[in-house]
């Protein structure tokens, strides 16, 4: 049978994949520094062949045979899905020759690899000819597939991180955030004027900070025996769903941003490992879009881990993991301090550091720099005064000549991500939505989650969004799982309860 068959291919192409993704997290993680160039051309050659599988010349007249077979009701809704997402994926990949394949993998790793050392010493000179050499690669990609997919180029980029998604609704989206935001920034701000916090003085040794994580990973539902914790520049969450691998980084003057990294990375690796086993090698069983797999990640961390029940889970054992520091400090590790530590929202430079109600205009700004990228209305030459005006403009804060803390502070661009930015705010609005259905489903969370009681806001995740995987498109997912398309109410009404007490 002809899907028969496609599956067993599909199943090929997924065990290539998950060698590609171990060697991506070893090369960023575990890989010696003078090993890039030959790693750079392995993983380029891996692309390559990954790529000519998906463009098998058998493909389309297997395609073929098989929705004929789904219009005559052959096949189940699983089957009918995974159809769907073989020729979306195939349809993605034959517009692409293999030589742009190959070409645009060894630009965006020579990028990437540069960008660990480069950003780090403010190098924007250095670094802009190889971010160059991206950003045509990934023109000439995105006008390939706008070709093909019928769509505008940066659409047919956003299509491989939010499938069936446009950039007229993620500026629909986005004009009703920036109708708010401002003026509830400063309203906030001066609101938390009142409410002093102590800053707990470390240090705070590396290996106590990754006892923690893996202490607080394991109870909020993370499986260690399909997955590690380690150490890389920029946290990510990598690997496969029965090897998932989370990453942070450390200060050892500030435990929180290390411990939230770990939560957020928390949130994407339980969906990757709640992810339905029978259908992990086929595309109907992978994750549904990044807005979907970072509406997990803001859920862990923005939802549920910045709140008062959880801290007041886990301020014992935050207190218990740097015994020195809270004996010397008693109240910095009290519970409401923790929840103002936590929950302080202050103008900044840095996205990965930002709170949950400054963060947008960091994406609002990524997202319209990176569009003017991609319709050539902006060269890379000009990006530092671009982000400079944008961050004036959105956050009144001006980044100058610090590229390191400005432009080049994320690796996404260096890695050929263009399109992912949005979909961490569509990925907030994901959260709220979704933990405002578990709270009407489940009317004891806060207090489930005061006691460590975890496992009934996972089963509500595991039933609605982990164990679906890619069976629905996005939207419809999302009114599988809340009742109603996205809505960017549920988020507003969130920042105003926490961090106002519900007023406006």
């Amino acid at each position: 049978m002809s899907m028969d068959q496609l599956e067993a291919h599909f199943r090929r192409i997924s065990h290539l994949s998950h060698v590609s993704a171990i060697m991506q997290w070893d090369e960023a993680v575990m890989m010696p520094h003078a090993a890039g160039s030959e790693r750079a051309a392995a993983l380029a050659t891996l692309g390559v062949v990954i790529h000519e599988h998906l463009t098998a010349p058998q493909l389309p007249e297997l395609i073929d045979a098989a929705e004929q077979a789904d219009k005559s009701g052959e096949l189940d809704a699983h089957s009918s899905a995974n159809l769907r997402e073989i020729r979306r994926i195939v349809r993605r990949a034959s517009a692409l020759p293999s030589q742009l394949v190959e070409s645009l993998s060894h630009a965006q790793l020579r990028c990437e690899q540069a960008w660990r050392t480069q950003r780090e010493a403010n190098d924007w000179q250095g670094f802009a000819p190889l971010l160059r050499e991206v950003v045509l690669r990934k023109r000439e990609a995105a006008g390939a597939l706008s070709g093909v997919l019928g769509v505008s180029a940066y659409d047919a980029l956003l299509d491989e991180y939010e499938p069936f998604f446009t950039s007229a609704q993620i500026d629909g989206l986005f004009a009703q955030l920036r109708a708010f935001l401002p003026s509830l920034i400063d309203q906030v701000i001066e609101y938390q004027r009142t409410r002093p916090f102590l800053t707990p003085r470390g240090p705070f040794p590396k290996a106590s900070q990754e006892q923690l994580g893996r202490l607080l990973m394991a109870a909020v539902g993370f499986d260690a025996q399909h997955g590690r914790l380690d150490v890389s520049h920029h946290p990510f969450c990598g690997g496969v769903p029965s090897d998932v691998r989370v990453t942070t980084r450390y200060d050892k003057s500030d435990f929180m941003s290390g411990l939230m990294g770990v939560l957020h990375e928390t949130g994407h690796a339980k969906y990757e490992q709640n992810l339905p086993r029978p259908l992990r090698e086929q595309p109907v069983g992978q994750a549904r879009g990044m807005s979907m797999h970072e509406g997990q990640s803001l859920f862990q961390e923005m939802q549920v881990s910045r709140g008062r029940e959880f801290l007041s889970f886990a301020a014992p054992h935050i207190a218990q993991a740097f015994p020195d520091a809270s004996a010397a400090q008693p109240e910095a590790f009290g519970v409401n301090n923790l929840v103002r530590l936590f929950t302080r929202v202050a103008r900044t430079k840095i996205r990965v550091n930002a709170d949950e109600v400054t963060y947008p205009c960091h994406i609002i700004l990524r997202y319209g720099i990176e569009r003017k990228l991609i319709d050539g209305k902006l060269n890379v030459a000009d990006i530092p005064e671009a982000w400079d005006a944008g961050m004036r403009e959105l956050l009144n804060i001006s980044t100058g000549s610090d590229c390191k803390d400005g432009c080049m502070q994320d690796v996404h661009w260096a890695a050929g991500a263009f399109g992912y930015f949005p979909t961490y705010t569509l990925g907030a609005l994901t959260a709220a939505q979704l933990f405002a259905a578990a709270e009407r489903e489940l009317p004891n969370l806060r207090e489930q989650l005061a006691t460590g009681q975890f496992e009934p806001v996972n089963d509500f995740l595991r039933r609605k969004v982990w164990s679906v995987a890619s069976l629905y498109e996005p939207q419809a997912l999302l009114e599988h799982a809340t009742g109603e398309p996205l809505n960017p109410k549920y988020f507003e009404a969130h920042l105003r309860k926490r961090y106002l007490n519900g007023t406006r």
